[in-house]
């Protein structure tokens, strides 16, 4: 089994709802177990910062896909929830956004999949909330809690547990 970390994020709809049942439907489709989960956090639109804010998240899950096969997961059920990659406008709005950040210790370019991802280290709205569930990992070399350390945490707010 592999261990894979997906962030989370999207700021149309009733997004930690969204959230909940992506979860549910990443698990099951991918034939994994749900190893951690980060709270919900609000966040600055990031890129394209005329929107409204983001709800992100983090979570871990053990799998025994591939990564390429798991990245189609992803992508599945980001459509089942609405996104059309091709519609949308880089950066933009959208109802669900899953990224694949780490893989194992995986290092991969393709056409389709580069991991780490490539910018994690640059994004707080992911940092923050991977920091809360997985501190010590090793991403690209370096720790999530040291790469956090250096960037801006600004606006972002960790939001009040769900029931």
């Amino acid at each position: 089994m592999a261990s894979a970390i997906i962030a989370l994020g999207g700021n149309v709809g009733d997004v930690r709802a969204t959230f909940r049942q992506a979860i549910v439907d990443i698990c099951s489709l991918a034939q994994g177990r749900l190893v951690a989960r980060s709270s919900d956090y609000a966040t600055p639109p990031w890129g394209d910062e005329q929107q409204a804010r983001f709800v992100n998240a983090c979570i871990e899950i053990e799998t025994s896909l591939d990564p390429h096969a798991l990245l189609a997961i992803l992508q599945r059920v980001e459509r089942k929830f609405g996104r059309d990659r091709s519609k949308q406008r880089r950066w933009g709005p959208r109802t669900l956004d899953l990224d694949l950040i780490a893989y194992d210790d995986v290092s991969l370019q393709t056409a389709e999949l580069t991991l780490p991802h490539p910018r994690v280290l640059e994004r707080a709205f992911v940092l923050v909330p991977l920091a809360e569930i997985a501190p010590d990992r090793q991403i690209g070399g370096r720790a999530v809690k040291a790469a956090l350390a250096e960037l801006s945490t600004e606006g972002i707010e960790r939001l009040p547990a769900m029931d």
